[in-house]
């Protein structure tokens, strides 16, 4: 728990860093490249070639080219039709694509954690910006199927992870290898050399987005999604709403509606109570 509490402090800053930043100023192919790649890079040295089996290494680089490198690349997209704040609501329905993925994968339906989930749902979507433009439509299926990705690679990883022969950080670069190919096709394939970064700034923010926010931040977040049950996992997935938007406020004086961030946080944070006391009646 502790491991997702914090990752989610951590990324609340990535929304506003990508928006303000990057969004429209470099090309999202690089954006992505460089970032899996700098995240491959720090978990390199930890890197064990003997001991894991070729099903668990073939497996950590399906999830990675999943839950980052396809997710990434829907994800930098929709900051060309969406504001922060938009981007940031319309991730409300991860919840339910983690509770629904890890109910096909179980092949049963679980109410308690579709319940939750639905909680922790109607809270972010309590959080509502009006302004919306014309890329409406667009941005939320684009933003949808980033959070398909992302809720897949979770569930996917928190399912394999009692099967690894080694410890997880002396196997977890093969997940930032596998969207690393992922990303390298994409920009070979949709890559535009005539935006690339031009400031230090950017350069820095790519850095820092690569190695603390996707290469430690990726490998904590999996972590301690094997360290909780479904149920908070999806909760946790939504507390990066109130969070990003309260950063996104304070930092770049974005406008909000405070009474309603204040609103849909409380109801996000009353799903895990809820969560614990329905696996309590379960068991």
């Amino acid at each position: 728990m502790a491991f997702l509490v914090a990752i989610t402090l951590l990324w609340a800053f990535s929304f506003s860093l990508i928006g303000v930043y990057l969004a429209g100023q470099v090309d999202p192919w690089f954006s992505v490249l460089i970032r899996v790649l700098l995240a491959a890079l720090v978990f390199l040295p930890f890197l064990s070639f003997r001991g894991a089996s070729v099903t668990t290494i073939t497996r950590l680089m399906l999830i990675g080219a999943i839950q980052l490198g396809i997710m990434y690349g829907f994800y930098y997209h929709a900051f060309l039709y969406l504001t922060v704040p938009e981007v940031l609501l319309f991730t409300v329905m991860t919840p339910l694509y983690v509770t629904l993925v890890n109910d096909l994968l179980d092949q049963r339906f679980r109410i308690n954690f579709l319940l939750c989930a639905l909680v922790a749902t109607a809270g972010a979507a309590a959080i509502r910006y009006d302004g919306i433009d014309s890329g409406f439509i667009r941005g939320f299926f684009i933003v949808q199927a980033a959070n398909l990705c992302f809720a897949t690679g979770q569930v996917l990883y928190k399912r394999m992870a009692s099967q690894f022969e080694l410890p997880q950080h002396q196997v977890f670069g093969w997940f930032f290898i596998g969207a690393s190919l992922v990303a390298c096709a994409s920009f070979a394939l949709f890559g535009n050399l005539e935006m690339l970064p031009a400031t230090a700034q950017q350069w820095v923010i790519l850095i820092y987005l690569g190695v603390v926010a996707s290469g430690l931040g990726f490998f904590a977040w999996n972590k301690g999604a094997t360290q909780v049950d479904v149920g908070t996992l999806a909760i946790m997935n939504n507390l990066l709403i109130p969070a990003g938007i309260l950063v996104n406020l304070l930092i770049w004086n974005r406008e909000a509606d405070l009474l309603r961030l204040t609103l849909g946080g409380a109801i996000i944070l009353l799903a895990l109570p809820l969560n614990h006391w329905l696996l309590r009646r379960q068991t």
